[in-house]
C-alpha cells in the first residue's frame, strides 16, 4: 500500500480516507533496533553534529524504509523541518507541505486541510468517515490514560507509547485497536500501583524513553505525559476542524499552559519534569514554563538516543527526594 511518511502528528484522518498508510517517522526511529546508528548516518551524510537528534533520525529513517512522500509540518512543529524537507527533496522524496496557522484560525486551518485533501484526491464526507473510525481508537487509549491516573494501574511508559503511537495508529488502526482492548482487560486486573510521587511530563517525546523505567525505580511515577496525550486527540463530540484547532501542540505555548494547568489539578501532580531537546528552539519555552506554573519544575535536556547519563539520573533522584 502507499505509504505517507509524517513528522509529527497532522490530519491522519485524510490519510486513511485515501486508503493510504501513514508513518510516524519519529516513532519508526525511536523503536528501531539501533536509532543512534540512523543520526550516525545522517551525520555521515552532512548533518551538523549540533542539529537535534530527532531531525537526524528522521532523515535517515525516511531513506532506510524508501519512503517516496513525506507530510513536512512547515508551521506549528520544528524549526529546522524546512532544511530537513530539502534534504529529502534532494534525495528523491516527494514533499507535501502542511501548516498549522499560529493564532489557530479555523478558516486558514480549514484551507490547509483542504488542499491536503485535493492532493490525495478524496472529499469530506470521506474525511469524516475516517475520523469515526479513528476516534473509535482513540476512546480506547482514553480509557487506557484514565487507568493511568485516576486508578493507578499503568505504567508511564505504556501511557507514554499507546498515546504517542496514536499519530499514525501504527498504520492499521484495527490492529492497534485490538490491541489496545487486551491491554485494558489485562490492566483492569491489575493492583494499584504504589509510587507515592505523582509527576507530568511536559514538553515532546523522549529521545531516552528508559526515563519512565527509572523514576518508577525511584518511587515516582509519570501521570500525566502533555504532548503525547495530545496526539490522541482528547477532544470528544468536536468536528474536524475544531478538533485540530483544540490540539495544543503546533499552537503558543500559552495554549499548552491551559491544558497543563488543568490537568495538574485534576491529576493530583507534586512535580513536572520539562523535557527539552538539545539544539532545539522550545528550549526558550522553559521560562515561560517556570513563571506560569507553580509546582516544582525539573528541567532535563536529552540528545541522542541510548541511556540516561549519570548525571541525569543525579538530578532526578535529588528532584524526587526534594518532592517526597
Amino acid at each position: 500500500m502507499r505509504k505517507i511518511g509524517i513528522t509529527t502528528t497532522v490530519p491522519v484522518e485524510v490519510i486513511y480516507a485515501a486508503g493510504c498508510v501513514p508513518v510516524d517517522l519519529n516513532n519508526v526511529f525511536i523503536t528501531a533496533p539501533r536509532p543512534q546508528e540512523l543520526v550516525e548516518k545522517a551525520e555521515i551524510a552532512g548533518y551538523p553534529r549540533n542539529t537535534c537528534g530527532w531531525i537526524k533520525g528522521l532523515y535517515a529513517t525516511a531513506l532506510h524504509l524508501g519512503i517516496k512522500e513525506v507530510i513536512a509540518v512547515t508551521q506549528g512543529d520544528c524549526s529546522n523541518t524546512q532544511a530537513l524537507m530539502e534534504t529529502l527533496e534532494l534525495a528523491g522524496v516527494r514533499i507535501i507541505p502542511f501548516a498549522f496557522p499560529y493564532d489557530r484560525d479555523a478558516a486558514i486551518l480549514r484551507l490547509q486541510i483542504e488542499r491536503l485533501m485535493d492532493y490525495f484526491g478524496v472529499n469530506w464526507p470521506q474525511v469524516e468517515e475516517a475520523k469515526k473510525r479513528l476516534d473509535e481508537v482513540r476512546a480506547l487509549v482514553w480509557e487506557l490514560d484514565r487507568l493511568t491516573w485516576e486508578e493507578d494501574r499503568v505504567d508511564g511508559f505504556t501511557n507514554h507509547l499507546y498515546q504517542v503511537s496514536c499519530s499514525d495508529f501504527n498504520g492499521d488502526p484495527e490492529g492497534f485497536a485490538a490491541e489496545v482492548r487486551r491491554l485494558l482487560q489485562e490492566i483492569k486486573k491489575r493492583k494499584p500501583r504504589t509510587e507515592e510521587v505523582r509527576l507530568g511530563y511536559l514538553g515532546v517525546p523522549p529521545i531516552v524513553p528508559q526515563l519512565y523505567n527509572y523514576l518508577e525505580e525511584q518511587g515516582a511515577r509519570v501521570v500525566f505525559n502533555e504532548i503525547q496525550r495530545q496526539f490522541t486527540m482528547p477532544f470528544p463530540g468536536v468536528d474536524l476542524i475544531e478538533q485540530y484547532r483544540r490540539y495544543t501542540y503546533p499552537y503558543h505555548v500559552f495554549a499548552r499552559l491551559e491544558d497543563i494547568q488543568r490537568e495538574i489539578k485534576r491529576r493530583r501532580l507534586k512535580g513536572l519534569i520539562h523535557y527539552t531537546q538539545s539544539f532545539c528552539f522550545r528550549q526558550i519555552e522553559d521560562l515561560i514554563f517556570r513563571q506560569k506554573l507553580k509546582l516544582p519544575i525539573l528541567t532535563l535536556e536529552g540528545d541522542k538516543p541510548g541511556d540516561l547519563d549519570a548525571r541525569s539520573k543525579m538530578r532526578l533522584e535529588t528532584f524526587i527526594d526534594m518532592l517526597r
